[in-house]
């Protein structure tokens, strides 16, 4: 989507309490991420769900699915699928691909669902927003309650050591003819990303502010939430974890 193509009044772009709900429902969002490696997705999904032998027409749940394109492919390996995202504006784009087994709707992943999946991934970063900590184990309660007996849980996390290690504190990045200047730093337990821009003579400005969750807070969480951790993985080709040199914390739940 172009920034011309239903682009939001500054009321509308007003940031909210929750920087997510204001920030994912602008088209500003998937502007700046275009560019994001789909096909590397693809293989990780492939990977995936070949290590958890689903069975085809397996029910498989996308939390946090933004427009849904991991959704689709996962349809398009033969599953049932529900995506969910708390984005009223990307379930909307999301809907649009809908099928007899491939549905779309908004969901705050703190709720559990009545339905029961043999799988829920939560992929690339899309946990740790809340500004409560209580959330984060809420949001892990939620995904157990939401399992299926058989059922296996995945979560798609940064590694914060190595991101630490390798952070770049400032960039910019032109995208479709907009500047998004970006300033990346660590405080009181969470990472930020201040982005501002400026677009049609007005400028903008969000933070993206996600809990810097090491393996150890996870384990903690879990056990809290009476949930068993099976398996880690550090990359998206399912390597060994490795604390300092892992790109990903990819955990395998139940």
């Amino acid at each position: 989507m172009s920034a011309t193509q239903n682009t939001p009044s500054k009321n509308q772009l007003k940031p909210t309490e929750n920087w997510y709900t204001s920030w994912f429902d602008t088209p500003y969002y998937h502007i700046l991420y275009k560019d994001r490696d789909y096909k590397e997705a693809q293989i990780f999904i492939d990977n995936i769900t070949h290590y958890l032998n689903l069975p085809e027409n397996s029910k498989v749940l996308d939390l946090a699915c933004g427009k849904g394109r991991h959704s689709i492919y996962l349809n398009q390996l033969g599953f049932t699928v529900l995506g969910a995202d708390l984005s009223e504006n990307s379930i909307a784009e999301a809907t649009k691909n809908e099928n007899e087994t491939l549905q779309f709707q908004v969901h705050d992943m703190r709720e559990p669902f009545e339905e029961k999946y043999d799988a829920i991934f939560n992929l690339f970063t899309s946990f740790g927003y809340f500004e409560n900590d209580q959330d984060n184990l809420i949001t892990l309660k939620a995904i157990k309650e939401s399992l299926s007996e058989y059922g296996f849980a995945v979560i798609d996390f940064m590694n914060i050591t190595q991101v630490t290690q390798t952070l770049i504190p400032h960039e910019t990045k032109t995208v479709e003819g907009i500047d998004f200047h970006m300033n990346r730093y660590l405080k009181e337990g969470y990472l930020y990303k201040d982005i501002k821009f400026e677009d049609k003579g007005e400028n903008f400005h969000f933070t993206e502010k996600v809990k810097a969750l090491t393996l150890t807070d996870f384990e903690e969480l879990m056990e809290e939430a009476g949930i068993y951790l099976l398996d880690i993985f550090g990359d998206y080709k399912l390597k060994k974890f490795h604390k300092t040199e892992s790109e990903r914390l990819i955990m395998i739940f139940k």
